[in-house]
């Protein structure tokens, strides 16, 4: 398994797959994040003015599909099914809290050991390497990517897990940064997403491609894909206790939380309204490395 990973690391830059996926090279990373590939002013000054009409109409209307949109295979569709089945059976196992810190190597193990989950087929291990290693540029996703290596694992010694939040945050600036916040803003504020694994990520992702009939385009607008998540080294989310799954739309910025962290200085959005990165607004995650 691990030379097959590194096989298709060394032929990163290459095209692999009977889908045709054109992958991007992965290297190991430590505290480092890679230079972005495009930032959001490249990507305006490279743009004439529908092409920019264009992709603002896509973010506003992210839930929606749009000609040129990528969908899986109906055969990739089926293979995605199954293994968001093994997901929610590991998820199952180790607990909610635990499956965010959950890397890939130990999903593989668990799902091995445990009958209650049974073994990744390889026609699963293809499709979920195939899906790290493809460029998602290729869906209109044009963030960056700070995991670029699929077995990246999230340091255990270095999160700290928040009381009553079911998430954990990197301790140091992350942790600092949320404590003041609650200090600032009050007990209305509670920590809705933090430190995501890759593993959780893929969870997260390959759920709303499954929600939306296999339109990756679709799902990236909504969610990064695996291993472009800011989840993974320090960011994390923010809602109003009450609030719901509101906290995970526009709506959030309508909220006495939202106003306060605008008031007081809080609000860096690393996806705002209108962006040409692909990605809905997020009021509600909190910037909090200035990559």
């Amino acid at each position: 398994m691990m030379q097959r990973r590194q096989f298709l690391q060394a032929m990163a830059v290459g095209v692999f797959g009977g889908a045709g996926m054109v992958a991007t090279e992965a290297h190991a990373i430590e505290k480092a994040v890679p230079m972005p590939k495009k930032t959001e002013a490249y990507l305006r000054a490279s743009m004439d003015q529908a092409e920019i009409e264009e992709a603002v109409r896509r973010i506003r209307n992210f839930n929606t599909a749009h000609k040129d949109d990528i969908f899986l295979s109906p055969a990739q569709f089926a293979t995605l099914k199954k293994v968001n089945i093994r997901f929610t059976r590991l998820e199952n196992l180790v607990g909610h809290a635990n499956f965010h810190l959950l890397g890939f190597d130990e999903a593989i193990n668990l799902a091995k050991n445990f009958s209650s989950v049974e073994s990744f087929s390889k026609a699963e291990l293809d499709f979920l390497e195939e899906l790290f290693f493809r460029d998602a540029g290729a869906y209109g996703f044009n963030g960056y990517k700070p995991f670029t290596r699929l077995t990246e694992e999230i340091p255990k010694r270095e999160v700290s897990k928040l009381p009553f939040t079911g998430n954990y945050l990197y301790r140091g600036t992350p942790v600092q940064t949320y404590n003041k916040i609650l200090r600032d803003v009050g007990d209305k504020v509670i920590l809705t997403s933090g430190v995501r694994s890759v593993i959780k990520q893929f969870r997260l992702f390959l759920h709303k491609a499954e929600e939306s009939q296999g339109n990756l385009s679709m799902a990236s607008r909504s969610l990064a894909p695996p291993g472009y998540s800011f989840h993974g080294i320090g960011d994390f989310d923010v809602g109003q206790v009450g609030f719901g799954y509101l906290n995970f739309t526009e709506h959030f910025a309508t909220t006495e939380v939202f106003k306060r962290l605008r008031d007081l200085g809080y609000v860096n959005l690393r996806y705002p309204r209108d962006n040409l990165l692909g990605v809905r607004f997020e009021p509600w995650h909190i910037k909090v490395l200035s990559v």
